[in-house]
């Protein structure tokens, strides 16, 4: 059946924002259920969950759209949602999906309350100057704290408690007054649907056989199957061979209009032409201008990954080029490396966004792959007054050349309960955090704010958070810039000879710590061999920690009962002599995990 083409003052495009774990994807179910959009059968969890790594984690990763039809007050809404991430990592993924809409549902957790990730994307909402929707989610739990949070939702984000709807996502209460307040508190999309054709590219992704898919928002005129579209950044016109709409699935349509949600097929084959942002309109002079599109991601964490088996260097190739059309927050350069080949140095915005990229490319490109401990980008002022931007520590050129060291330094959020403060506060000063101010959200909670460097954030700060809050501690962090630091890089020898994916930069005053724990790790990583395999650490020609894994040794003097000790002396000298020849000639083999060793740091702070 054909659906009535609808006319702009009747679409509503929104998102639904919130932390990790507050229900948007099991809320954003009930929605397409309640309206129909989803038949009853084909209806599963977690439904816009559709990459088989999400719903293994049970996480949100890609922000998906999806175009509902509702019926209320006697007219017909199409209201076009984008279910988003929750984790700090995937902000990015909020942030272009904010840009596409009117409005957003802000969620809060009836049981959890206002966390470090509700404040960052109710802030991003907010300078966007969309229309915030607060609803609170999980009120039929028994342990629900329904009037506090509403409570921390007016003290942090100055929200009116009269305007919150009250929901769950799991039985499905309040699901018709959200609707409800989506149409009358979010104001329908501005666009003309008769000017000229301007839309932005807010997504993609590459199929195999209909090559690029660009995922459009039509900010003003008319897209129609079979007519010739130019993307002004990749400066290329295509013939539309077809759109549509997501229903959640794809289903195609003959026209878009201003204002509408949907996605375009026009035979793009050459992976380089989409740019996530780019600007789509009609070819030659009466051409829209350019939307100021987004804000260039900024990547916190690079770490080399290499192919387990060296010829599958291209399918590594192909398989990175393909996976940044659909996340395009990461980036990738060939390096060598003396010790694993050739490789990728890659830049992603976080640790999980690291290890989310790591499988896909593992289980959707099928390769094995080795991957180099993480670390962050550093700037250097050399002492011919050049600076350096540092995205690899065998890049820090020698100490006599550097004339300043900076380190990127972050603005950390805690929200946790008021009886963790002391704990988390030790947690940032034994990293060197410096204290900017402690807000209370109520009676139980505090948002605690601390500059920290970076490279102490990523590592292993969540875990700890989590440990000493006994799991109610959340954080999120903003980038400051880069700050002078006392900073040197560490070396590691295994052999004497220097292994290059195991160099690190850190702090003078760690470098010791941290380079005996990694030698200590690496010697229980590292397989013994035939003769015996030195490990050292060290900052430029100074040796500051070492271990050494003893031969593996044959018994050869087995064989001489009692007799002259100068027959067992001649045994046991050749055996010298053979280990001596071997060390010289045999290389050792370094196994996967040995890479990972270097995050360890060291014993307990």
């Amino acid at each position: 059946m054909k659906k009535k083409q609808l006319d702009t003052k009747h679409i509503r495009n929104f998102s639904i924002v919130a932390h990790v774990d507050h229900g948007k994807s099991t809320l954003a179910d009930r929605l397409l259920e309640y309206t129909g959009t989803v038949a009853r059968r084909e209806m599963r969890e977690q439904l816009l969950d559709d990459m088989e790594l999400e719903r293994d984690r049970g996480i949100t990763i890609k922000a998906r759209a999806v175009a509902i039809r509702h019926h209320y007050k006697g007219e017909d809404y199409e209201l076009n949602l984008i279910d988003t991430p929750g984790h700090v990592d995937f902000h990015y993924e909020v942030s272009r999906s904010l840009a596409c809409c009117e409005g957003a549902v802000l969620l809060v957790d009836a049981c959890q309350g206002v966390e470090a990730q509700t404040v960052a994307n109710a802030y991003a909402a907010m300078q966007q100057n969309l229309s915030i929707v607060p609803a609170i989610n999980k009120v039929d739990l028994q342990n629900a704290r329904r009037e506090e949070v509403l409570q921390e939702m007016e003290s942090s984000l100055g929200i009116d408690p009269f305007s919150v709807i009250a929901t769950s996502g799991k039985t499905g209460i309040g699901t018709e007054e959200l609707l409800a307040a989506v149409i009358e508190r979010i104001p329908p999309p501005q666009g003309d649907p008769k000017a000229t054709l301007q839309a932005m590219v807010f997504d993609s992704h590459y199929d195999e056989y209909r090559g690029a898919i660009i995922y459009v928002r039509l900010m003003n005129g008319t897209v129609t199957k079979g007519q010739k579209v130019r993307l002004l950044k990749a400066g290329i016109t295509y013939d539309v061979l077809e759109l549509g709409q997501f229903v959640p699935q794809r289903r195609a349509c003959e026209q878009l209009r201003a204002g509408q949600v949907g996605y375009l097929i026009c035979n793009i084959k050459a992976v380089n032409q989409v740019h996530i942002g780019d600007t789509v309109t009609i070819p030659g002079d009466d051409a829209a201008p350019a939307l100021a599109g987004y804000q260039e991601p900024k990547r916190m964490v690079y770490c080399g990954l290499y192919p387990a088996e060296g010829q599958d260097f291209e399918e590594l190739r192909d398989a990175l080029t393909k996976l940044a059309i659909n996340d395009p927050s990461f980036e990738f350069e060939p390096e060598t490396s003396d010790a694993l080949g050739f490789g990728f140095r890659c830049g992603f915005l976080g640790l999980l966004h690291m290890e989310i990229i790591q499988q896909r490319l593992e289980r959707e490109a099928d390769l094995d792959l080795v991957q180099t401990a993480p670390n962050v980008t550093y700037e250097i002022v050399t002492t011919t007054g050049e600076t350096l931007r540092i995205y690899n520590p065998q890049k820090v050129p020698e100490s006599g050349l550097i004339e300043e060291f900076r380190q990127p330094v972050v603005r950390v959020s805690f929200v946790l309960p008021v009886e963790s403060i002391g704990p988390v506060m030790q947690l940032c000063t034994d990293r060197r955090g410096v204290y900017v101010r402690t807000e209370y959200l109520g009676a139980h909670r505090a948002i605690l704010v601390f500059d920290l460097p970076l490279a102490e954030v990523i590592y292993d700060l969540h875990d700890k958070l989590k440990s000493v809050t006994r799991g109610y501690g959340t954080m999120d962090y903003d980038f400051l810039g880069y700050f002078p630091a006392d900073l040197v890089r560490m070396d590691i020898l295994v052999g004497s000879k220097r292994v290059d994916a195991l160099s690190i930069v850190c702090d003078r005053r760690d470098a010791e710590r941290r380079g005996r724990a990694i030698v200590k790790k690496l010697r229980t990583e590292i397989d013994r061999h035939m003769f015996e395999v030195a490990l050292q650490a060290a900052v430029g020609t100074r040796v500051i920690a070492r271990e050494t894994i003893s031969a593996m040794r044959k018994n050869v003097t087995a064989k001489c009962y009692g007799g002259d000790i100068t027959r067992k002396r001649k045994l046991w000298a050749k055996q010298r002599e053979g280990k001596k020849r071997m060390k010289s000639i045999g290389n050792v083999d370094i196994p996967q995990k040995a890479f990972m060793a270097v995050l360890d740091t060291g014993a307990e702070r």
